[in-house]
């Protein structure tokens, strides 16, 4: 997918001289493919998460996604995009992170990003840039199922924000290993099942009424969402182009974070809310 054009900068004042502009990199570090997009210009990359070093031959610094190998990926990120950021600015980034990833991912997911020498860089929980990326109403109650390569998550969002998680370390790779199909979605079932047993507030059953938002290469199997509706006997709906809507979303928060600010861009490592890490 990869033209080798640098790619497209967007404007924004900072106080420096006139005509100074930053690039703006949408990005998902799976375990399987590694997504960057740009805003205006769609997909620039879509590689398998893989890197190399020496003679040790190939290594895989995502796995189950956790950045295992924070260096690892630096080198890849560095190989796959430094020969297209324009020379002499630094990129704002929004990244597209696993939503039980925890404070480790993001450490993790900052180090291998500094090689990019980013102003800022938004971390936005994949379920809810998922939602953005299908263009889904965010006002009220919504459950998105994410089934990645080797990671499946349940997230339950109320007006945007992630409110409850489950996650299962199982993903559509593992169907090549051995696992059935309908294990995945069992499992799958069985976290939107306790979630709803779990969860204390009627958000959960509303969500459930409301129908279920499928997303993750895991979607791109037609079985997967309707096997997932008759079990949980509630409506499915698999997203479109549902193994890049995260990095896309991602990608639309990114550019409404670059109309907000008109001002300088906050210190490096920072949340989709502005707070520092």
């Amino acid at each position: 997918m990869s033209t080798g054009r640098p790619l497209p900068a967007g404007p924004h004042r900072t106080g420096r001289p006139a005509g100074r502009t930053y690039p703006g990199l949408a990005v998902e570090l799976g375990s399987a493919r590694t997504r960057v997009w740009v805003p205006g210009r769609g997909a620039v990359l879509d590689v398998p998460t893989v890197t190399f070093a020496g003679a040790g031959g190939a290594s895989y610094p995502v796995r189950r996604g956790a950045i295992v190998d924070p260096e690892g990926a630096a080198r890849m990120l560095h190989r796959l995009l430094a020969h297209r950021v324009p020379r002499g600015t630094r990129p704002l980034i929004a990244l597209a992170v696993p939503v039980l990833g925890g404070v480790e991912h993001r450490a993790a997911a900052l180090t291998a990003l500094r090689v990019l020498r980013p102003r800022r860089v938004l971390t936005v929980p994949a379920a809810r840039a998922a939602a953005i990326g299908a263009a889904a109403e965010l006002a009220g109650p919504l459950l998105v199922v994410d089934v990645g390569a080797h990671l499946t998550e349940v997230s339950l969002l109320d007006d945007g924000a992630v409110v409850n998680a489950y996650r299962t370390l199982l993903g559509t790779s593992d169907i090549a290993a051995g696992t059935a199909h309908h294990d995945l979605v069992d499992a799958a079932t069985g976290m939107v099942t306790d979630m709803f047993r779990t969860e204390r507030t009627p958000l959960s059953a509303a969500a459930l009424r409301r129908g279920v938002l499928l997303t993750g290469g895991g979607a791109l199997r037609p079985e997967t969402a309707r096997a997932l509706g008759e079990r949980l006997r509630a409506p499915v709906r698999a997203v479109p182009s549902p193994h890049t809507a995260a990095v896309r979303g991602a990608a639309t928060v990114l550019v409404s974070a670059r109309a907000r600010r008109s001002a300088a861009c906050p210190p490096y490592g920072t949340r989709a809310d502005d707070t520092p890490l």
